[in-house]
């Protein structure tokens, strides 16, 4: 009888992580649907190209209606990257003041690995400190809005380096498609 109930306990506990790792699912149960041409696994071959000096903006002026990222139906209202590579919402350019830094890299550089072939599943925290394999990140207060959605203990990240913001990184999440400016904090 011991050995029936012993052998019944390890097949359920080997059952177990297969049901932990489920992924695509947000608060309540519920899975977000899968949204064509964005995200699903995706991951774009390169960063975002520096904006040229002709098309450089700052923010919004205060009051100004907020920008769509929603270019096409069902897209996220986030700066995404099509499954073309088309980086959406990185266009304000290197004079943007929401993502100016007094002291850019100021805990050092990332050395985890940058762009495809480097992701990386975030173990915790929050927006305003994730991290991974020991590498600390905190997001942009701009882009807090757009990481609403982000499970911060299990969706997969790739970092690309940001070509118009010194200082920052773009985090981009392989599961919603969506990314955000990040600034390294180091390895705590």
């Amino acid at each position: 009888m011991k050995r029936t109930i012993g052998f019944l306990a390890v097949i359920v506990m080997s059952f177990l992580p297969a049901f932990a790792q489920r992924g695509g699912e947000q608060k309540g149960g519920a899975a977000k649907p899968a949204v064509k041409g964005v995200g699903g696994g995706h991951v774009p071959a390169h960063g975002p190209a520096p904006v040229k000096a002709s098309k450089a903006s700052s923010a919004p002026a205060a009051g100004a209606p907020a920008k769509s990222f929603s270019d096409k139906a069902g897209h996220p209202e986030a700066p995404h990257v099509h499954t073309n590579d088309k980086w959406v919402g990185h266009d304000s350019g290197p004079n943007d003041p929401r993502y100016h830094l007094d002291h850019p890299f100021e805990h050092g550089r990332f050395t985890g690995g940058i762009g495809k072939g480097h992701q990386f599943r975030i173990e915790g925290g929050n927006r305003e400190r994730f991290w991974f394999g020991g590498f600390y990140f905190s997001v942009a207060a701009a882009d807090y809005d757009f990481c609403n959605d982000w499970l911060w203990g299990t969706d997969e990240v790739v970092i690309y380096d940001d070509p118009d913001h010194v200082g920052w990184y773009l985090a981009y999440n392989v599961r919603l498609g969506t990314y955000v400016h990040v600034q390294y904090l180091g390895n705590q």
